[in-house]
């Protein structure tokens, strides 16, 4: 709510990602803008003073070609003063640039790609939105308990450490062992009585990303929008553009972390 109507700019040489990451602050329902330049991100954000119509947010590539997202960072500073956060966005290990990008006054990371749970994640840490919250519950306790998740992961190893988190948190778990099984579960149940499918990448018969193609294709919009989380041991760049190329909605890295996994269960499921 903090952020609804407020503007925040995009910075990136590449109009996907500008195009996408403006949609996902305009779902959480601010006025997002975008330029594919570093100086005119600097030169907007002088017009922005100027105008008394300040941006509440800043979302900068790392890599740009006139000026990289560091430079651009210290100079939009310059311009507007110390509170406003900025976010570099970046495909690579931020450890090697971290001293100088928060020397510069850069306030957080983001890898790239960029879902829209993270984006949200991201946000509600810069902002403080959430510290209200977190003084009061306990991480363990998961707020959206009633509901049924479909587990479609072939290791059992896997199968029993994901269920075992997820019934302490209070879901009903059902597990296929691979992509084609969990297909069929889905095509067979009624919409709804899943809330959510949380799918392993790399699985025989049908892997995860085949899984999810075809569930996007089903014919019923109720289970063709269900939310799909990948779960897998990469993370780079290549496995979660092919994430979001599939359909799917977040991303979740192997091993399994349990309280980023409920923050993101949590993000896409009051969506």
């Amino acid at each position: 709510p903090e952020l609804s109507g407020c503007r925040a700019l995009v910075v990136d040489d590449d109009f996907n990602t500008c195009d996408s990451v403006s949609c996902m602050l305009q779902q959480i329902g601010m006025r997002a803008e975008w330029t594919l330049s570093g100086k005119e991100a600097v030169l907007r954000t002088r017009q922005a003073v100027m105008r008394r119509d300040h941006y509440s947010v800043y979302i900068i590539d790392w890599l740009l070609p006139d000026m990289n997202g560091i430079e651009v960072a210290r100079r939009i500073r310059k311009e507007c003063g110390g509170e406003v956060p900025i976010i570099v966005l970046t495909a690579y290990d931020w450890a090697d640039i971290e001293d100088e990008a928060l020397e510069a006054g850069v306030t957080a990371f983001c890898g790239k790609p960029l879902f829209l749970s993270e984006l949200r994640d991201c946000l509600l840490s810069v902002l403080g939105a959430d510290s209200a919250e977190t003084e009061t519950e306990d991480p363990q306790l998961f707020p959206v308990t009633a509901g049924r998740i479909l587990l479609a992961e072939d290791n059992e190893l896997n199968q029993e450490i994901a269920q075992a988190i997820l019934e302490e948190a209070g879901f009903t778990v059902e597990i296929a062992e691979n992509g084609q099984i969990a297909l069929d579960m889905l095509k067979a149940s009624q919409p709804g009585y899943y809330q959510l499918v949380l799918m392993d990448v790399q699985m025989p018969v049908m892997d995860g990303y085949q899984a999810t193609q075809a569930i996007r294709s089903l014919e019923d919009p109720a289970l063709q929008s269900i939310p799909i989380l990948a779960m897998t041991a990469n993370a780079f760049e290549e496995d979660k553009q092919n994430a979001l190329k599939c359909g799917m909605n977040g991303h979740i890295s192997k091993p399994i972390n349990i309280e980023r996994l409920l923050e993101t269960l949590e993000n896409v499921l009051r969506q």
